[in-house]
């Protein structure tokens, strides 16, 4: 039936493949789509059995061995190179015995349609990357409302000069003291503003985690792993910025890989054999002391040069007490809005917090902001809200504050807690053993000093 010239006239007129085989698998004819689709000549394939054309490494599996098997039609795809893929199904044709006489199989290149559906698996890999790790970034420069101190004017200063250039920053500071938003604000002035804006925390996962998310791997790298392999930050980030936070927790083995990342511009995912170019703007920031974890063999001398092309510190939020007042009326605006209500600050709280070390920074300041607020049983939040960390904070004797000024703080706080138990003057100066009159002098005295402390526009 197959052999005779016109029906193989009628095969080689088809656009697809075709593969036909007896019923015991041997090989009678292809057509010539099949012969251009997989580089095989039908001379080569004539008379061989499936298995056979397997083990030369013509094909990478047989569907006519899995119809015969099955004896139903049958679906797979076939690797006939390194990087050319067909699909092929087989249907088994029956004799009136119901023996499988014939299988033929037609054939379709799909190569560019698989490639064109990892190129889409990728492209949402990256967008899935660049939304679980990427950050909005401001393009508008400007709108730095908090920048007032002398210190931090000088470090967004600088950190604008070096931002067209690729020079690696490194931004050192303590917690808190706002050292992701230097971060953001230098890609926002820098030639890669346009593209991601990734930011990695490496304190916050294990080192084996931490490998397979920076550097991705490839397909089957590891029990587990996924079959379509993870792209890496290192590559989410290409023509855009890395943001390594807390380097001083990148683990060793890692620094040394991140080493070479950064020489060659070129890194190899988990478990691949071949590398991936990538091009990036690199920021890093830290808390630790680099030097000194250097000397304590926890940190690589080399690595720590190439971080710090561009070393900028970050001055603590106590030494930036300008700045206190606006970021609390800042986020007292934020959390009014966010939560509905209304609440304001007594001049006091603001003159207490002024006073406060800030050991958490500016991320402490947004935290008490939102806990007063929302805890708050009135809208005029006052310093017996305070917690008694902050109210204890500046102790008897403590240099910068004399013991009058102490004194008359803590009898303040006193009067401030009777009011707002007690209700009246009357009722307040009662408990507390005093004149009304010379409560009501006190207060009177407090407004007057208060008033003559705020600034002009605030009259």
């Amino acid at each position: 039936m197959f052999g005779s010239d016109r029906l193989q006239r009628v095969l080689d007129a088809m656009s697809d493949g075709v593969y036909v085989t007896d019923g015991n698998g041997i090989t009678i004819t292809v057509n010539t789509a099949y012969e251009r689709i997989t580089g095989i000549p039908k001379e080569k394939l004539r008379g061989l059995h499936m298995s056979e054309v397997v083990k030369r490494g013509y094909i990478s599996r047989s569907v006519s061995l899995e119809v015969l098997k099955e004896r139903r039609p049958v679906t797979l795809t076939q690797d006939v190179s390194k990087e050319h893929q067909i699909l092929v199904s087989g249907t088994p044709m029956f004799d009136s015995d119901g023996r499988i006489e014939y299988v033929v199989t037609t054939v379709r290149d799909v190569t560019e349609l698989l490639k064109a559906k990892r190129a889409q698996e990728k492209l949402e890999q990256l967008l899935s990357l660049r939304e679980q790790y990427g950050a909005s970034v401001s393009t508008d420069g400007h709108k730095e409302p908090f920048v007032i101190s002398r210190q931090m004017r000088a470090c967004y200063d600088l950190a604008k000069r070096v931002a067209n250039s690729s020079a690696k920053v490194l931004l050192q500071g303590e917690t808190g003291t706002g050292k992701t938003l230097l971060a953001r604000t230098i890609h926002s002035y820098s030639t890669v503003a346009n593209g991601p804006f990734i930011e990695l925390n490496c304190a916050a996962m294990p080192e084996s985690l931490l490998e397979s998310e920076l550097f991705g791997y490839a397909s089957g790298a590891f029990t587990g792993a996924s079959e379509k392999g993870k792209t890496g930050l290192l590559e989410a980030a290409n023509n855009g910025t890395l943001f390594l936070d807390e380097i001083g927790d990148l683990p060793l083995t890692l620094q040394a890989k991140l080493l070479k990342v950064i020489d060659e511009k070129r890194f190899l995912p988990v478990g691949a054999t071949s590398f991936k170019q990538t091009n990036f703007r690199l920021i890093s920031a830290t808390h630790h002391d680099l030097k000194k974890l250097v000397a304590e063999n926890h940190f690589r001398e080399d690595l720590l040069y190439r971080l710090s092309v561009v070393p900028i510190e970050l001055p603590p939020l106590r030494e930036r007490i300008e700045e206190i007042p606006v970021l609390l009326e800042h986020y007292l605006s934020h959390f009014n809005e966010n939560y509905e209500l209304d609440c304001r600050w007594h001049a006091d709280v603001i003159s207490r917090l002024k006073q406060y070390q800030w050991p958490g920074n500016i991320r402490e300041l947004i935290n008490l902001t939102e806990r007063l607020m929302v805890t708050s049983e009135q809208s005029l939040i006052t310093t017996a809200q305070l917690p008694i960390e902050i109210a204890t904070d500046r102790p008897l004797g403590r240099e910068g504050c004399p013991l009058k000024e102490q004194v008359e703080m803590l009898e303040k706080k006193v009067i401030e807690e009777a009011l707002l138990i007690h209700g009246t003057t009357r009722a307040a100066a009662s408990a507390l053993g005093v004149d009304q009159s010379t409560l009501v002098k006190k207060q009177k005295r407090w407004r007057i000093e208060q008033k003559r402390d705020l600034p002009n526009d605030e009259e």
